[in-house]
């Protein structure tokens, strides 16, 4: 029975990654569960085995797509490289970021569809918002002494620049103004900083 329940704890974990990669790529609407299960190698009837809604999906899945820079800290206060303000700018404003939206940022990718979406997955969304404005407030206030409230407001100001950059150089169809799109912004953040 310990092998069951191992087995589909990994069958589950499977399908939230690839449902979390799809989403990103596709969109929360763009990909329907008969196309996920298939592509994680079982049935739509396998589907309610693990979830309950396609909601309860969609939450886990952003859950799994959130929390990348908190993931950076957590490596670094555990000897790994470390998270500074340029270094998450330079990262996030990248051109390997905007071609592979399915592995970055949720936000960028999603925003438009999760301010849509249910009661749960925008409470789910709100939570990451304030915890990614705190950890980026964190960083500014480790380099230059802010008070709070003026860190506060510019990292809110930071973490809108950055998904406001990235959604416009996904969207333009000139690669050349989509590279200038993010090099600006990565400049004038820094500037700022």
């Amino acid at each position: 029975m310990g092998h069951s329940k191992t087995e589909k704890a990994k069958t589950h974990k499977r399908i939230v990654n690839i449902a979390s990669k799809r989403f990103r790529e596709e969109g929360l609407a763009g990909i329907g569960i008969a196309d996920l299960m298939k592509e994680a190698g079982l049935t739509v009837g396998g589907f309610y085995k693990h979830f309950n809604s396609r909601d309860d999906l969609v939450g886990e899945a952003l859950n799994t797509a959130f929390g990348t820079w908190k993931r950076q800290m957590n490596a670094a206060a555990s000897g790994g490289p470390p998270l500074s303000y340029a270094n998450l700018i330079d990262d996030y404003l990248s051109e390997a970021h905007r071609d592979t939206p399915g592995t970055g940022c949720a936000f960028s990718a999603l925003a438009g569809e999760i301010a849509r979406s249910g009661k749960r997955t925008r409470a789910l969304a709100t939570e990451q918002v304030r915890n990614d404005i705190h950890l980026i407030a964190g960083l500014l206030r480790g380099s230059n002494g802010k008070a709070k409230g003026a860190t506060r407001l510019q990292a809110i100001l930071v973490f809108s620049a950055l998904l406001g950059a990235m959604v416009l150089a996904r969207a333009v169809s000139d690669a050349a103004l989509s590279r200038e799109i993010l090099k600006s912004v990565a400049v004038l953040l820094k500037e700022q900083h």
